[in-house]
């Protein structure tokens, strides 16, 4: 199989892994705000990512290699490379633990190189509540993922309809 980014990978379509759970779509089409103009490697054509995932704890190990990979692949660095496999797992265990699934019993995760960086975001079916940082004891088994990611990321935010929740970070590369 040949996956996207490399060389052969038709854009626009789905690549479909373990009898169809883990389903991802790149596009070489341009992205809406234009393409950052920039030395790194990263940021030179990278086609964005999407990922659809079950809604499960399994998710947030497939959801961080796939995005180790792509990263490993652009030549990223290994500081780099870090942040953003921590950034990816709070999300996607925030979104497991706190939220609903989508319709399709699934979460989105998506990941791309725009002007401020590298942005992650986690789809899911929303829940009751808005992601926020809290002060966890040092104790605490819990509470700290929004923290770590608002210490690794440029920015991060969520975005809320009735059906779903998005959550947002961008990570400087």
């Amino acid at each position: 199989m040949i996956l996207p980014g490399e060389r052969g990978h038709p854009a626009g379509v789905f690549v479909t892994r373990g009898g169809g759970k883990y389903e991802q779509q790149t596009t070489d089409e341009p992205h809406p705000r234009g393409n950052p103009v920039s030395t790194s490697s990263l940021r030179a054509g990278r086609a964005p990512v999407t990922l659809r995932v079950p809604f499960a704890a399994s998710s947030v190990a497939v959801a961080r290699q796939k995005l180790r990979s792509w990263l490993v692949e652009a030549g990223t660095s290994t500081e780099t490379i870090d942040d953003a496999r921590i950034v990816i797992s709070e999300l996607v265990a925030n979104s497991v633990r706190h939220a609903r699934p989508l319709p399709a019993g699934d979460i989105v995760v998506t990941w791309q190189v725009e002007p401020r960086g590298l942005e992650i975001a986690v789809t899911d079916g929303g829940s009751g509540t808005k992601p926020r940082t809290v002060q966890a004891t040092s104790s605490a088994l819990a509470g700290r993922g929004m923290a770590i990611v608002e210490s690794l990321a440029v920015t991060w935010w969520s975005d809320h309809s009735r059906a779903q929740s998005t959550v947002h970070a961008v990570l400087a590369i």
